[in-house]
């Protein structure tokens, strides 16, 4: 793994920051219906992210995750004004304005996208890395899900064939205590949600999430056992989220004592301690980063606003493969 130095703490920082006020942003506009349906923020797991990238090889890497997806294009490549205006519904978007907060993908920066069927890109992420291993490409895929989504009997489908064909796969449950509002203790009689991976002697283990150094730590040892041929392994990343599930969470199943003590560890306060404690940067250094990455924010937004909807037509041409497919009535306006 690279050595975490100062430039990776700066990098940590702006970046974790910028996709909190990403979000923030997402957030705001949501409540002015500039972007709707569902929308799940990742505010308090900026870690996770943060520290898987440090130890992935972003030229050839891959990266699926579940519905919660909005920063991790961005972090894989992905020009955070495209992310934006594809919850905007805007043509501009990465999937054209058709897939909206849930479907983020693009193909150019290996981010094989969000996933609204809970567990869904479990199989995938495995598929994806058997694609890998078959064209022999030397790449690892990060496949990421939630707490409870590890209840799904397709994890345990898709774990027994990723150790019998030995496929080159970091399976990552992201648990951040609930899933909805149902927390980790009320899904099973265990809450070690890691050890699912010991019954099918895949390495597994438990992963602090709210640290990018132990995260970073953790990915490299099984990136680059999978690089190596070691076949996949299974982290539970323990970390938290901030706000509600959805934008419709009312949040009735947890205390606001909490989420503040949660709040204590917030990974971007966790990283510019160390910046200061080092003299990494100053006080006011950090005030310009601040400044910037709220600058670059509205400009996603500017850009989101005033880019275009899509034509109806695209609906139907980017769809259906056949242009004279039979089964579609042209008339509909």
């Amino acid at each position: 793994m690279q050595k975490i130095t100062k430039e990776v703490y700066l990098k940590w920082y702006e970046d974790m920051l910028f996709w909190r006020k990403f979000e923030d942003k997402l957030a705001a506009v949501y409540i002015q219906q500039k972007v709707r349906g569902f929308l799940h923020l990742y505010n308090g797991q900026e870690a996770v992210l943060a520290g898987a990238l440090h130890a992935m090889d972003l030229t050839k890497d891959k990266m699926i995750t579940a519905y919660r997806n909005h920063v991790q294009p961005i972090g894989m490549g992905v020009d955070p004004k495209r992310v934006m205006a594809e919850l905007f519904g805007k043509a501009t978007g990465t999937s054209m304005g058709l897939g909206g907060s849930m479907h983020i993908f693009s193909k150019e920066f290996r981010f094989y996208g969000g996933h609204g069927i809970v567990g869904g890109q479990i199989p995938l992420g495995a598929g994806i890395a058997f694609g890998d291993k078959y064209h022999d490409k030397d790449a690892v895929t990060i496949c990421c899900f939630g707490d409870g989504a590890a209840r799904q009997g397709s994890l345990h489908e898709t774990f027994n064939l990723a150790m019998l064909w030995n496929l080159p796969v970091v399976f990552v449950c992201e648990n951040n205590g609930y899933a909805m509002g149902t927390s980790v203790a009320r899904t099973a009689n265990h809450t070690d949600i890691w050890k699912l991976g010991l019954g099918y002697d895949m390495p597994s283990g438990p992963v602090d999430g709210m640290n990018p150094i132990k995260v970073a730590e953790a990915f490299d040892e099984a990136i680059q056992r999978a690089r190596k041929g070691g076949g996949p392994s299974f982290l539970e990343v323990k970390t938290y989220r901030y706000r509600g599930h959805s934008m419709s969470d009312a949040q009735h199943y947890r205390t606001k004592d909490e989420v503040a003590e949660y709040k204590k560890i917030d990974p971007i306060t966790q990283v510019k301690d160390i910046i200061l404690e080092n003299e990494y940067a100053s006080e006011a250094d950090l005030k310009a980063i601040d400044k910037d990455v709220k600058k670059r924010v509205a400009e996603c937004e500017k850009f989101a606003d005033e880019s275009p909807y899509p034509e109806k037509n695209v609906m139907y041409d980017v769809v259906y493969e056949q242009e004279d497919y039979p089964f579609i009535d042209h008339k509909i306006k």
